[in-house]
């Protein structure tokens, strides 16, 4: 059997099938929480969207204060030790801002269950409605890397330069600032637009498209730039910097700031 330090980064439904009851194995769900209380796979502990990010307007998607990380991360009996694997039921949004999360504190043992909820459900894998036992708490201390994270200064200073690509991972009506969800619409000057759920085979439950790669390319997201994703609030970009990671992009940092600050700031320069 595949011991949990060897698994990959993209992990198939029936990779992961055999590992469920695996101890060194952290099982984490970020469905909806309706979708979690009915069915979810054994084992598998919840962790509401909301408990990744700060909250804070304008730009609620920042990443949370450290104690904050640090009690989400207790409550689900996170030792440091584990091999996380985690999914959602959208693709895979959810769990690439978690995925990001723990390149934040460094914890680099993880994968991502490809197409999550959907793939698993349609292999026809089993579910459960049962809730596991609470963990016991554990008593965890992160220190913060800023590496994955991008700011507005950081973008700034790269603007103009050949190497960088913004890669927003909005829907084109916010893209073109047609459909405007701050106090400024448009996009990060030289910013690439590729939807995040372009990334994904609607053919095959929502898995990462075999031909991402090629599709990003052609778009000019290579893996030889320096990368920053970005959305609204660091949602959709969990899915795009995911991809990134599992394409071995090297310089991939995403906005949690996203267009929530971007466009509500003054002084930042944007194009339409």
């Amino acid at each position: 059997m595949t011991q949990p330090s060897q698994l990959p980064l993209l992990l198939e439904p029936e990779e992961l099938l055999p590992l469920l009851s695996n101890p060194d194995i952290l099982l984490v769900d970020l469905s909806r929480q309706e979708i979690y209380l009915q069915q979810h796979l054994p084992g598998a502990h919840h962790i509401t969207p909301q408990q990744l990010m700060s909250g804070q307007p304008p730009a609620p998607g920042k990443l949370p204060p450290k104690a904050q990380i640090e009690q989400l991360l207790s409550s689900i009996g996170f030792t440091g030790d584990q091999h996380v694997v985690v999914y959602d039921d959208e693709g895979g949004g959810w769990a690439g801002r978690f995925i990001w999360t723990l390149d934040v504190i460094g914890h680099q043992q993880y994968s991502y269950l490809n197409g999550g909820l959907h793939a698993w459900l349609g292999h026809g894998l089993p579910v459960t409605a049962e809730i596991p036992p609470q963990p016991q708490p554990t008593q965890i201390s992160v220190t913060i890397d800023t590496t994955p994270i991008a700011d507005v200064d950081y973008i700034k200073s790269l603007l103009n330069t050949p190497d960088f690509v913004v890669w927003d991972a909005r829907s084109p009506a916010e893209y073109q600032g047609i459909k405007v969800l701050a106090q400024r619409g448009g996009h990060i000057p030289g910013a690439i637009n590729f939807e995040w759920t372009r990334g994904m085979d609607q053919q095959n439950h929502l898995k990462i498209r075999d031909d991402i790669q090629k599709l990003l390319a052609d778009c000019g997201i290579t893996a030889d730039k320096t990368i920053v994703t970005h959305c609204q609030s660091h949602h959709r970009s969990g899915f795009t910097y995911l991809v990134a990671k599992s394409l071995g992009f090297k310089n991939i940092k995403a906005y949690d700031g996203s267009w929530s600050e971007w466009g509500n700031l003054a002084d930042t320069p944007i194009e339409k």
